[in-house]
This record gives structure tokens, C-alpha cells and sequence, in this order.
């Protein structure tokens, strides 16, 4: 009966701001309103900010007139992070007029279908990363509960039909967008705005700075190790599973004693980890920003993760430890290229004997050797059209109207 309830209340509260929204899209939107959103509210981060905090650079009087939408459950925390922001409360009714009367909304991930926008609005979509495992149109067999594969790909369609704008990193991910949201507005062939910091940043000043502030110290080297999510090692449904598939001990015994080991885990499984024993070595980052982990970091272990295309940018050494690629492969998602050595921007290691030997390669010589061919072909490939610029580039869209 109690849940019965509570989506009753969700119902009628959802029929009152489509009311409302569906009121105000009768009147011109406000010329200057612009509405930002990441990840349907969960934090403020990624392009949408990377753009708000140019726009606002540019042009200081945006501060008044653009908004981040923010899960009410988060508003308090995000609230006390940014006080120099406007942030409104998502799902509110001061939330459905602003977003019905803003002139940009810039999303990073899908609104509701029911939500409907103002003729006047322009949608800018920035999506959130270059993409390895397939998505959108491109899932085969969709296994989500409460929906079907066809409605699953014709409601990805329909969301893609509002975008006016979608920004793409690479031509890879251009061609990949065209098929898995079925897009066929105006792209921006400009980079992610959120990579312009590892351009822009990327040199030994601002590098102890965020070392300092992250980890408050110096430590001489900083391995990153950030694996994708795992979304299907759960115990119950919200309660997930984790275990770093190496042993810290082993870890270590390959590095001197100035050498920080930062875990980069999924918000969900941040709880999880075990370091005890090493809590003065090793350091579980959740909620920070990834790009500051990128430039303090000397070489990145991952698996199927786009931090993989993200961190290419600052050529850095990367090791893919993928422990369970047939299982992650041939049974959860497609990939969009052929996941092997001769592909990725470093070598490819599935057991934990060969992860420990080619740990030990990288501290010898500090790269991985025969592999700088690769690195730079997977940076050419996947990083050619980043300049450090794509955030000036859609904050100038925004302030003249979209021209």
C-alpha cells in the first residue's frame, strides 16, 4: 500500500508540472536564461559546468541568469560546494518555469519524454563520453525491467529528435551518434568541453597545486586505477558488489615508497573497498573531479571505461587490466571496435601474473615499451579534434543566440 501510494503522489505531482510547463511554453522564453544539468541532477560536473564556467567567464552577468538543475536530495551538498551558483531544485514548480522559458538547456544525459520544450528553447547536448560498449539503437536486446527493446530505441529516438545541438569528441563518436540516437541536427565537431582543462591546466605548477589539494601531499609518482562499473554484481537491487582484483601488497612491492595509488570507483560502490593496511598509500576518490586525477596521475590502469579515450589526450602511459573481458563482452555489451592490444593506446593484460609484469615494466621505464606507436595512433584516432577550446567555442554559441 505504501508504494502504491508514493507513486500516486509521483503521478500527481508529474501532472502538475506538465501543467505548468505547458502554460509557460505559450510565452517567449527569457533571452539570456540558460538551464545546465548533469547527469539528471546528481552532481555538477562534466561539459554542462566545464561550459557554465566559461560562459559565466566571459560573460559575468550569465551568474544572474543561468541556473544548474540539481537532484533535491543533492541540493544541500551541491549547494554548499558552489554558493557562487544558481542552483534550482529539479521537479519543482520553480524548476518547470525556468526550464520552460530558458533559451538553452545544456544536458549531458536524456530528460523525460514527458517534458516538453518551448519552441524558442535551443537544447544542447554534450553527452558524457566516447563511447566503447554499444548504446542507444545500437543495444540489440535491451534487459531492462519495465521496458522492451523496441520501445527502448524508439524512446532514445524521440529524446535525440529534441536535440538541436549534439557536441561529438571525434569523428569515431560522430559516426557512432548518427546510429545509436538517430541524430540528425547540427553537430559541433569541437571536443569535449570538460578535456579543455588537460590542455589548459596540464603543467607542473597546477600539478602540485592538485596534488597538494587532493592527496596533501607530493608524492613523486600517481597511479590512477578506474574501472568501469559493474552493474551486474549486485547482491539486492541499489546494493553493489566490489573487489579491487589485485593485491595491494603485490602492488606495492613494485613501487618505491613515493608512490600514491588514487581508486577512482563508481559512486555506488565507493563503500566497498578494502585498503586497510594502506590508507596512507592509497587513496579512494569518488566524488572529485576526474580531470584533476587525469593531470596529477602518471599512467592510468583501467578496463572498458571511457576514461581510457579521456585520459589519451595527455598521452600519458595506460594499462588495460580487463579480468573478466569475455564475460564483459560477449554477455553484458557489445563493443564498438575489436578490443585487443593492437587497438588501445597501451598493453592488454586479462590475469593478474601479467598486470604485475607489466607494473614492473612501467617502473622500469616509466612508459610501456613498444607501445608508443599505438598510443599515438589511439590519440590521433580518438583526441584530434580536441584544442583546448570547446568550452570558449559553445559559450560564444550561447551568447550570440545560437549563430
Amino acid at each position: 500500500m505504501g508504494n502504491k501510494f508514493k507513486q500516486l503522489i509521483k503521478l500527481i505531482a508529474r501532472l502538475v508540472l506538465i501543467v505548468i510547463n505547458d502554460g509557460f511554453l505559450c510565452i517567449p522564453v527569457k533571452k539570456g536564461r540558460v538551464m545546465f544539468e548533469s547527469f539528471n541532477g546528481r552532481d555538477i560536473n562534466d561539459n554542462p559546468f566545464a561550459i557554465y564556467q566559461e560562459l559565466v567567464k566571459l560573460d559575468s552577468t550569465y551568474k544572474g541568469t543561468a541556473y544548474f538543475s540539481v537532484k533535491p536530495s543533492e541540493y544541500q551538498r551541491l549547494a554548499q560546494s558552489h554558493p557562487e551558483m544558481k542552483l534550482i531544485r529539479r521537479f519543482t514548480p520553480r524548476w518547470a518555469v525556468l526550464m520552460a522559458t530558458s533559451e538553452y538547456w545544456v544536458m549531458n544525459s536524456r530528460l523525460p519524454l514527458w517534458w516538453h520544450k518551448n519552441r524558442g528553447t535551443r537544447y544542447i547536448q554534450t553527452w558524457h563520453g566516447t563511447p566503447l560498449k554499444k548504446l542507444g539503437k545500437d543495444i540489440e536486446n535491451v534487459e531492462i525491467p519495465g521496458t522492451t527493446t523496441t520501445k527502448y530505441h524508439a524512446e532514445f529516438q524521440q529524446e535525440a529528435d529534441r536535440w538541436d545541438v549534439l557536441i561529438a569528441p571525434n569523428q569515431y563518436s560522430q559516426d557512432i551518434f548518427k546510429s545509436a540516437f538517430g541524430f540528425h541536427n547540427h553537430f559541433l565537431n569541437i571536443g569535449y568541453p570538460r578535456n579543455d582543462v588537460l590542455y589548459t591546466e596540464n603543467n607542473e605548477t597546477k600539478i602540485a597545486g592538485l596534488k597538494q589539494k587532493l592527496l596533501g601531499k607530493q608524492p613523486h609518482r600517481v597511479i590512477l586505477y578506474a574501472p568501469t562499473w559493474r552493474d551486474d554484481d549486485y547482491q539486492q537491487k541499489g546494493v553493489y558488489n566490489f573487489e579491487l582484483p589485485f593485491n595491494l601488497k603485490k602492488f606495492f612491492d613494485r613501487f618505491d615508497d613515493d608512490t600514491q595509488l588514487i581508486i577512482r570507483p563508481h559512486y555506488l560502490v565507493k563503500d566497498k573497498i578494502d585498503i586497510t593496511g594502506y590508507e596512507d598509500r592509497v587513496s579512494v576518490l569518488a566524488d572529485d573531479d576526474i580531470n584533476e586525477l587525469y593531470l596529477i596521475s602518471d599512467m592510468l590502469i583501467t578496463d572498458y571505461s571511457s576514461v581510457m579515450f579521456d585520459y589519451a589526450n595527455l598521452k600519458r602511459p595506460t594499462l588495460y587490466y580487463a579480468y573478466d573481458l569475455d564475460h564483459y563482452r560477449d554477455e553484458l555489451r557489445g563493443f564498438y571496435f575489436d578490443y585487443q592490444a593492437d587497438n588501445l593506446s597501451g598493453p592488454l593484460v586479462t590475469n593478474e601474473g601479467d598486470f604485475f609484469n607489466k607494473l614492473s615494466d612501467f617502473c622500469k621505464y616509466g612508459q610501456f615499451p613498444g607501445f608508443e606507436h599505438q598510443l599515438a595512433d589511439f590519440n590521433e584516432r580518438f583526441c584530434s579534434w580536441e584544442t583546448g577550446q570547446a568550452s570558449n567555442q559553445v559559450a560564444k554559441l550561447i551568447m550570440n543566440g545560437g549563430r
